[in-house]
């Protein structure tokens, strides 16, 4: 099926096809030669002065306004937009003005690329502009681009807003609506400002396998894919955690890692397939210190995307500033529902959960108990940075053994706006206690749990080599770049996430292009 060109893809098609009959390349290979952005010039052009006297730029012409021989028109790159000032005489050489009337005029539309020669001057009403001397077509666009109007009424139309055309023609997005590319500038100010507090901590960043042969690290269903010349199942990375603990056997202090994860569950406003964790794992230090270490790094975060520790998301204002609520698990129960869980056992949990209202399946061993509890009753409530501590040994297969209670394990998660943000252990480095935790995950995996860890006999056997003391943390970047940016939805933080296949007339003209 033949997709339907609207008209003014046809009449874009007919222009560029005019432009060649020119002899103007709508599409040259040539450097062009820009040598400013229209941020800088409009940021920095001092009229007394006269500065930017030779400048040359390039974007996409987004807006026109034809008056006779003399015109003005609007450009923008990538830095923001500058107005420009066209005069037929000047950009036109001798008596061909076909560069003017004939291009710029008619052949030339809204998004095209062009680059522009001149220098800069305020016009009567003190703007910044740009004189035009050469005009440079770059790129045809054969698309007209949407035009967001808004009337005397303030109503706005044409706006390019539906979440589902903006989530897959984000190219689109960022070109008309504005606010969207500052959300990624601050993802990329969150990583720059994470990375230079570890490698300033004196720790390395690593790269491990997406590819695993054993999907290890977390709890969470994975993908599976097929190796052909190894004739092997392989499954995509849920976790890092088990190979970066394999180089702190190995001899390194501290190593991180930016890593792109990947687990088949449901889809929703927080969850994405894809999405990215930094983790990080530091020998000879424990969770009391990854605590401190790790509200540090926020509190730096906080401060390089805003300057300041305060961040409003919705109605409400977190403070980043440390040091941050502490409190353990089984006191945040008691507090919330009045239940005391300390030495209950799986029975006495699943009663608890039936007075509570809360539903359980037989698959659910005593961890997954005390975390629908938690879940259900008590994690809502954590609005501003709060530490939940102190996990039951069940919920916590990897983690180290709390020193002064067996049942409990060294763990921490970061609770921000009723959301875990990050999760942290005393890592276990007994290799002995660490195969027993993995066949208590084996067991759950027989009663039915498709979330429960693998055995993962590499890593047992690393740890048989002898790990030092360590402490890890893993933060979900996109959850933090959200709350940095005041977004709900991971969607608004991903520049591609994950969609459902198109159905319908939608579909058949994608395929159709």
């Amino acid at each position: 099926m033949a997709h339907q060109l609207s008209e003014q893809e046809i009449q874009r098609r007919e222009d560029l096809q005019q432009l060649r009959e020119l002899g103007i390349d709508p599409y040259p290979a040539a450097l062009y030669p820009v040598n400013a952005k229209a941020k800088q010039v409009v940021d920095e052009y001092n009229d007394d002065e006269k500065n930017f006297s030779e400048v040359c730029l390039a974007g996409r012409l987004m807006s026109r306004r034809i008056m006779g021989k003399a015109s003005f028109a609007e450009l923008m790159d990538s830095s923001g937009r500058i107005q420009c000032y066209f005069n037929r005489d000047e950009i036109c050489e001798g008596e061909d003005k076909t560069l003017y009337n004939t291009v710029f005029k008619k052949l030339l539309g809204i998004g095209d690329f062009i680059g522009i020669k001149g220098y800069a001057f305020k016009t009567q009403t003190g703007q910044t502009s740009i004189h035009v001397k050469e005009l440079t077509v770059l790129a045809k666009s054969l698309k007209p681009l949407p035009i967001v109007k808004t009337d005397a009424d303030g109503n706005v139309h044409d706006a390019f807003n539906d979440p589902e055309q903006r989530y897959r023609q984000r190219y689109v997005d960022l070109l008309v609506n504005k606010g969207v590319k500052d959300v990624f500038i601050k993802r990329n100010k969150v990583i720059s400002a994470m990375r230079q507090f570890f490698d300033e901590s004196g720790y390395m960043e690593v790269e491990t396998p997406v590819l695993q042969p054993i999907p290890g690290g977390a709890a969470a269903r994975p993908f599976i894919t097929h190796h052909n010349a190894l004739d092997i199942p392989l499954y995509m990375r849920i976790a890092n955690e088990l190979y970066l603990k394999r180089l702190i056997v190995g001899g390194f202090d501290g190593v991180y890692e930016f890593s792109r994860n990947f687990r088949n569950e449901g889809m929703d406003r927080t969850h994405n397939p894809e999405f990215t964790v930094m983790e990080i794992y530091v020998a000879y230090k424990d969770y009391n210190w990854m605590m401190d270490f790790t509200e540090e790094m926020i509190e730096r975060v906080a401060l390089a995307v805003h300057g300041t520790t305060e961040v409003k998301f919705g109605d409400k204002t977190l403070s980043f500033q440390r040091p941050f609520k502490r409190i353990s698990m089984t006191d945040s129960i008691k507090e919330h529902t009045g239940v005391d869980i300390s030495g209950m056992d799986e029975d006495g949990l699943r009663n608890a959960c039936k007075q509570l209202g809360i539903s359980v399946d037989k698959s659910m061993g005593r961890g997954k108990l005390i975390d629908e509890i938690f879940s259900e009753k008590c994690e809502h409530h954590y609005i501003q940075p709060t530490f939940i501590t102190d996990y039951p040994k069940e919920m916590s297969p990897l983690c180290k053994m709390h020193r002064n209670d067996e049942t409990l394990t060294e763990r921490f998660e970061l609770m921000v706006n009723g959301n875990e943000l990050a999760n942290a252990y005393s890592e276990l480095n007994d290799p002995i206690d660490q195969r027993e935790r993995f066949e208590e995950q084996l067991k759950l995996m027989e009663r039915g749990d498709d979330e429960a860890m693998f055995i993962d006999q590499d890593f047992l056997r690393a740890l048989e080599y002898g790990m030092p003391p360590t402490s890890g943390m893993g933060i979900g970047l996109d959850r933090l770049v959200m709350l940095m940016t005041n977004n709900t939805s991971i969607q608004e933080v991903l520049f591609f996430p994950q969609m459902r296949p198109q159905i319908g007339k939608a579909k058949q003209e994608e395929t159709a292009e």
